[in-house]
């Protein structure tokens, strides 16, 4: 338990986005936008996402990102890590995600 208590009281102090072991695996914890200061606290490929969403003149679609990102857009099994990212922004605050699966900045 006070290993735990000092991991929690670790990530709350970190200013830098922090890797945490969930199931004995390393994820990367994404701030809600609510608790950044500044999209800096994200790690640089969702700094990208988010820029390119950002530079887009409207919704864009999960492929559109994929091909700015350098992706093979042609195997659909490539773009659902990029999906995955662009949802977990969106429940994070940072994109919207629209009804018809595109993505949009958030003012």
């Amino acid at each position: 338990m006070n290993r735990l208590a000092e991991q929690v009281q670790a990530d709350a102090e970190a200013i830098d986005p922090v890797s945490a072991k969930v199931a004995g695996r390393a994820v990367l914890l994404i701030p809600h936008r609510s608790d950044a200061a500044d999209e800096g606290a994200l790690p640089g490929d969702y700094r990208k996402i988010l820029a390119i969403v950002r530079e887009a003149d409207g919704p864009v679609q999960v492929r559109a990102v994929g091909e700015r990102v350098g992706l093979d857009t042609a195997v659909r099994g490539k773009l659902e890590p990029l999906r995955a990212k662009m949802t977990k922004l969106a429940d994070r605050g940072w994109l919207h995600k629209r009804p018809d699966g595109r993505f949009t900045a958030r003012p």
